[in-house]
């Protein structure tokens, strides 16, 4: 694996991939804004999946659970620069900026800004503070960062919904967040996190709603989501282990067949 990030400052980066692919399940404290210089990824949420190719600008929100599937395409690496919007900064930049607070609302989408030639210029011109030897002035980083922020006002009248969204996960429906997201790889502790809960409460609660533990439960719907996928979506097991929330092909078939009776390579 050949997998190297270089900051300029701790929320600015440029990742660049050279190997098959790259794949992580997260869910981001802060927003982030992309801009692909090359390669491809796909990502995955709960009811919607994307594919981003080199050139594309897009905000994944922050706190929402994403499968992030990254492939070298066409030769080239998987190379983008990104913006972390913490909400630290954001706080700032909205502090004399008056908003609906009516307008503000949860979102889940990801944004795609297509061939915006603002942001892209924006996105752009950090490339040549990336190869320099002394630090980068955390003045013009915020410059950079409010200039970004400052388009996307621009170009979306709506993003206020999201970047001025200051608010933490309160408790909610676990029965149902659980169903929509039990494909995501995720820690127990991120689980009770976005759903309101202590990780004691979100065990207790899980127990009490689906009747076992968590990860008989979470093992068992990815199996079934599998299942769905090869019998009735004709995938190959390779390219459905990952989606369904499996780390390596091995385990994944490991389990499937504890479960099923037989290896997914079988399916018809």
């Amino acid at each position: 694996m050949d997998f190297q990030i270089k900051y300029i400052t701790p929320d600015i980066k440029l990742s660049t991939y050279d190997d098959k692919l790259f794949k992580t399940e997260t869910v981001f404290e802060f927003h982030m804004l992309v801009w692909f210089i090359s390669g491809e990824t796909k990502i995955i949420q709960a009811d919607k999946s994307y594919i981003f190719k080199a050139g594309d600008i897009f905000l994944i929100p922050r706190n929402h659970l994403a499968t992030i599937i990254n492939y070298p395409k066409d030769g080239l690496p998987h190379k983008a620069v990104v913006m972390h919007l913490t909400k630290e900064r954001l706080k700032d930049f909205y502090s004399n900026i008056e908003i609906e607070t009516k307008n503000i609302r949860k979102e889940t989408q990801i944004y795609s800004f297509e061939k915006n030639p603002l942001l892209e210029s924006c996105m752009a011109s950090l490339i040549p503070y990336f190869d320099l030897q002394d630090s980068f002035p955390e003045n013009i980083a915020d410059l950079k960062i409010n200039e970004a922020v400052s388009i996307l006002r621009v170009i979306d009248k709506n993003i206020d919904s999201v970047l001025a969204d200051f608010e933490e996960p309160g408790k909610i429906d676990l029965a149902n967040f659980m169903e929509k997201n039990y494909m995501f790889n995720m820690p127990l502790e991120r689980f009770g996190y976005l759903t309101g809960r202590s990780l004691s409460t979100f065990n207790r609660d899980f127990r009490r709603i689906f009747l076992t533990t968590p990860q008989r439960w979470l093992t068992y719907k990815r199996l079934e989501l599998a299942f769905y996928h090869l019998t009735e979506k004709n995938k190959k097991p390779s390219d459905v282990f990952m989606e369904v929330g499996f780390e390596d092909l091995s385990h994944f078939s490991y389990a499937f067949k504890k479960q099923y009776g037989f290896a997914p390579s079988l399916v018809e």
